[in-house]
């Protein structure tokens, strides 16, 4: 038998309810939320009711009240060791970070705080700590009542990338690739959002963009049609980086343009898949 766990909501919280006092005696269930409450230290976890809903109504109503004490002792350990490392941590607000990564597949994503960032990438929420870190997953996040997350990026703006390295190298005799960096760092792929701060203006016609590791981003902005002799040594420079990298990020060249737009590009700008950009080649002034 199976139901849609809306439907056994009333008779599995009011289940919740009665195992509470003998389960977990200090937690409370939200009926606003649906959500337990479970008090540990000087901190409060949360933990959604669904996914226990979601195992009752897969399963005889019998089964319910072993399912729901076997969900609340879960949760209760689960919060012990959350709250546990938030109270190791200090304020584990503090630590979040945004990283970003090649777009992830569906079961690598699967339970951590993962959301788009454009078509080719994933913007991925880290707890920054040389012990303790990591992803942070959607039910720690839910345990430590993380739930609205703009800050993070402010996190890694102001405690990450405040000081990076801006500077031009020599790419091509009278071409040179701006490299924004800064090594050992695991965050400034977080800047691929933003490279039109990094180049001059007007900047019309975009910039290729490099993004080989998470220390660094290279770009080089498009004025004129020499892009199509940059075009394949900017290629293979951000595959040597990216091959040679500690922490590697993504071995292909993109086009950034229009609205924070990034279109992946091959070494030849003819090729079909590349139209749009082959377009652009067409209007630019020719190389000076």
């Amino acid at each position: 038998m199976s139901v849609e766990p809306l439907d056994v909501a009333a008779d599995v919280h009011a289940l919740i309810r009665d195992l509470l006092p003998v389960v977990a005696p200090s937690g409370w269930l939200d009926g606003g939320t649906s959500e337990v409450v479970l008090p540990v230290g000087r901190s409060e976890a949360r933990a959604t009711t669904w996914t226990l809903l979601e195992r009752c109504a897969r399963a005889e109503p019998a089964r319910w009240p072993r399912l729901t004490d076997a969900w609340i002792r879960e949760i209760a350990d689960r919060a012990f060791l959350a709250v546990g490392e938030m109270e190791l941590f200090g304020d584990v607000r503090e630590l979040l970070r945004l990283r970003i990564v090649p777009k992830l597949a569906p079961r690598d994503r699967e339970g951590l705080v993962v959301v788009p960032a454009g078509d080719h990438f994933d913007a991925m929420v880290m707890i920054e700590h040389p012990r303790y870190g990591g992803p942070l997953t959607r039910a720690r996040a839910g345990l430590l009542g993380l739930r609205r997350l703009g800050y993070v990026m402010t996190n890694t703006h102001d405690r990450e990338l405040a000081d990076v390295e801006v500077r031009d190298q020599p790419l091509l005799p009278g071409r040179n690739v701006r490299v924004v960096t800064k090594p050992g760092n695991r965050y400034v792929s977080a800047l691929l959002s933003e490279v039109d701060q990094f180049l001059p203006p007007p900047n019309e016609h975009g910039a290729l963009v490099g993004v080989p590791c998470h220390s660094t981003l290279l770009l080089y902005p498009i004025t004129s049609t020499a892009v199509r002799r940059v075009l394949p040594v900017f290629a293979e420079v951000v595959a040597e980086m990216h091959a040679a990298a500690d922490d590697p990020c993504a071995p292909g060249v993109y086009w950034s343009h229009g609205e924070r737009r990034l279109t992946p590009l091959g070494q030849n700008p003819e090729r079909p898949r590349d139209g749009e950009f082959a377009a652009m080649l067409r209007r630019v002034p020719d190389e000076g």
